[in-house]
């Protein structure tokens, strides 16, 4: 369950802040009252559920890696089976030669002789590696909160536009959805569905033009004082230019419509698709400068460790451009179920994958 906070919660204590850490569950601002964390206690057996959930998911990734570790000595063979496994898992070459060279360089440091400390020394490098990458999504900052949803057909989009609004909506947040997808059959019926089952508004025209669609649900946004205006955009594959500028329209005439918008362009991705996913974030990022990501289908896949692919990326893009906006995993999904979606947290997700 998410949690959605104003802006006017009073800035929590250092001891209220170590509260919030085993939960990981927060939209918004993570400014909280004593009243939240008796809720945040509450969840705790909810939130135990959903790192379990994880952890079956990621099973295929991780066993080949923690298979690693079942020797009984820390040598060259352990290492060049470690890099193979981190390849298999859609790691990359350049985090796998990152993860690698951190931990070899924190074995020696360490003293240690049991592969099996190796495992833990991985676990807490590909933790600080993805730890940039957890950051929470602020609502409330802006009214309403436009964000713009893009990703490719077949990732997951609208299904993760659904999930969001459930939880936001249960969370007392004013959403209004724009069905600005208007060229794939039934997405506005889809996003409808969504509309209908969480009882929030939508802007939808059969046939109309996505940036006008998206122009008219950020102007009624503002007339009707929404908290969130969820913009879905026509899936697409970054090799497909004409609709990539149909995209950079839909932003451009969003920005008409609000200034300060979109406050945040999420791309939705696949983490079935490895390494693909990495070149989608890029292609993406380029035309439309992203703010974020949620990354779905982790279950049944071997290529959870894309995820550290796009760590070591948002850190070079980062250290070449510091003026854009970091990139972070906002949600990631395992499923098909409304709690299926949950915040990014990468000390959960590395101990998931390594367990």
């Amino acid at each position: 369950m998410f949690s959605f906070f104003k802006k006017k919660s009073p800035q929590p204590t250092a001891a209220v802040t170590d509260a919030l850490k085993p939960s990981a569950s927060m939209i918004g601002t993570a400014l909280v009252t004593p009243l939240d964390i008796e809720a945040i206690v509450a969840a705790a057996p909810e939130r135990q559920r959903w790192l379990d959930k994880l952890s079956s998911g990621l099973r295929k990734t991780g066993s080949s890696i923690s298979g690693v570790f079942t020797g009984t000595q820390i040598d060259d063979v352990l290492y060049e089976n470690l890099e193979s496994a981190l390849l298999m898992a859609d790691t990359g070459v350049k985090a796998t030669e990152y993860l690698l060279a951190d931990v070899k360089r924190r074995v020696a440091a360490s003293g240690v002789t049991n592969p099996v400390a190796v495992k833990n020394i991985l676990t807490e490098s590909l933790s600080q590696l993805l730890k940039p990458l957890e950051q929470s999504l602020m609502i409330g900052q802006h009214s309403p909160t436009v964000i713009m949803v893009a990703g490719v057909n077949g990732a997951g989009k609208t299904t993760s536009i659904g999930k969001l609004t459930k939880h936001l909506a249960t969370s007392g947040a004013s959403v209004l959805l724009a069905a600005a997808d208007t060229f794939r059959a039934a997405a506005r019926e889809q996003l409808a569905i969504w509309a209908d089952r969480n009882t929030v508004e939508i802007i939808s025209k059969e046939g109309g033009d996505p940036a006008a669609v998206a122009f008219d649900a950020v102007t009624a946004g503002k007339a009707r004082n929404k908290d969130v205006v969820l913009v879905d955009t026509a899936g697409r594959l970054p090799t497909q230019l004409h609709l990539m500028e149909e995209l950079k329209k839909i932003k451009r005439v969003v920005q008409k419509a609000e200034a300060t918008a979109p406050h945040e362009v999420l791309l939705v991705i696949d983490g079935n698709t490895g390494q693909n996913a990495l070149a989608q974030v890029k292609a993406f990022d380029e035309a439309l400068q992203l703010t974020g990501l949620v990354v779905t289908k982790l279950d049944g896949t071997a290529k959870g460790g894309v995820l550290a692919a796009i760590a070591l990326w948002a850190q070079e893009r980062h250290a070449t451009s510091p003026a854009l906006r970091p990139v972070p995993v906002y949600f990631i999904g395992v499923g098909e179920q409304l709690d299926d979606l949950e915040t990014f947290n990468a000390r959960e997700f590395a101990q998931a994958l390594l367990a």
